[in-house]
């Protein structure tokens, strides 16, 4: 079931996402999404968070900020059901395209966005902080302005 993201899950997701990255968000990092009116949701199966988005309205486009899919669960198509499900409610609530970035070294992640017609049309260096400096990031954008 797709949801809206709660505020007594915070602890749970923010310890989802220390599982996850060797740099993760906080609680208090979803509790400002959440106050900043991003779209925060989660993928919950048999009552349990299995994977969890934050989405941001930048004008007429979506940008993605978070889509993270618990480790023990990867591999099972949420992380893919979850994306469907964003992009949907981006198309529905009449955005143009959504804009994300991704690691170089997050293969399967890249590996799911050029599946769903995401196209990399830039590259921000040093974006993200790596246990050795900065990784940069591939910037990724997918477009349905016109497309039925």
């Amino acid at each position: 079931m797709f949801r809206a993201m709660r505020r007594s899950e915070l602890e749970t997701i923010a310890a989802i996402d220390a599982q996850s990255y060797e740099f993760p968000w906080t609680a208090g990092n979803f509790l400002d999404s959440m106050l900043a009116g991003y779209r925060c949701c989660v993928y919950e199966e048999q009552g349990l968070i299995v994977a969890y988005a934050v989405m941001m309205a930048v004008v007429d486009e979506a940008h993605l900020l978070n889509l993270t899919v618990v480790p023990v669960m990867q591999g099972n198509g949420y992380g893919r059901a979850m994306l469907h499900r964003l992009i949907d409610c981006a198309r529905d609530s009449g955005f143009v395209s959504m804009w994300l970035e991704v690691r170089p070294s997050n293969r399967v992640a890249r590996q799911l966005y050029l599946a769903e017609g995401f196209q990399q049309v830039g590259l921000r260096k040093g974006y993200y902080p790596a246990a050795h400096g900065r990784e940069d990031a591939l910037l990724m954008v997918l477009e349905w302005q016109g497309v039925e």
